[in-house]
């Protein structure tokens, strides 16, 4: 087994043994710990996994998680809050190619969401896994999965609005559109319905925008 970092274990001869023998190029224990959450929470869910689990394969130990993360649901949030970052990041990047206009950021939106969908090894949105997953109302980890579909939701609709819809049911079915292609993802595989979910939502959006 690979030698833990010098921050993973407690007592003076120790630390100091390990951080002889500790490899220099290996990152910290905390990164360790958190990346590790985050993959095996995404391959088997939350639930499924313990704290023993994520130490141990992150090469630490419990109170060295303890010591970063003040418990398994603080760590969960902290994972959904950086993947909710980097969703945000991704949904800007593609936005940012259409200038301003708000129809082909939707379109745009869809197109890259399906190629992103069409990718090996997807397991779903683990957000929306972990709104599933997790019923306690205030679990720290359903807040962030809750308020980050309620900005989708925000987006979608400021979004549709300003390409010229009249109400919020473009927006809405826009959103179910994105929810039900994601779950289609995970049951159906690269090859089911979710390869149409770019037309799927050019159509909704004639459908609602382009006079009869």
């Amino acid at each position: 087994m690979a030698t833990r970092n010098s921050g993973d274990d407690v007592g003076g001869d120790t630390e100091a043994a390990a951080a002889v023998c500790a490899p220099a190029s290996k990152r910290p224990a905390r990164d360790r710990i958190f990346e590790t959450a985050r993959e095996l929470f995404y391959q088997h869910g939350i639930r499924a996994v313990g704290v023993e689990t994520i130490a141990a394969e992150a090469e630490a130990t419990k109170m060295t998680l303890y010591r970063n993360f003040p418990s398994k649901d603080e760590l969960v949030a902290e994972v959904l809050r950086e993947q909710e970052r980097e969703y945000w990041a991704w949904w800007e990047q593609v936005t940012s190619y259409c200038c301003t206009d708000p129809r082909a950021q939707l379109e745009a939106i869809f197109d890259a969401f399906e190629t992103k969908a069409c990718k090996q090894d997807i397991h779903g949105c683990p957000l929306s896994n972990a709104a599933i997953e997790l019923h306690e109302e205030n679990h720290p980890a359903q807040v962030v999965s809750v308020n980050y579909k309620k900005e989708l939701h925000r987006r979608l609709v400021d979004l549709a609005q300003r390409a010229g819809a009249k109400d919020d049911d473009l927006a809405d079915a826009l959103m179910l559109l994105m929810e039900g292609a994601a779950t289609a993802r995970v049951t159906l595989g690269a090859d089911g319905p979710v390869r149409a979910v770019a037309r799927s939502a050019r159509a909704l959006i004639r459908c609602h925008l382009d006079p009869a």
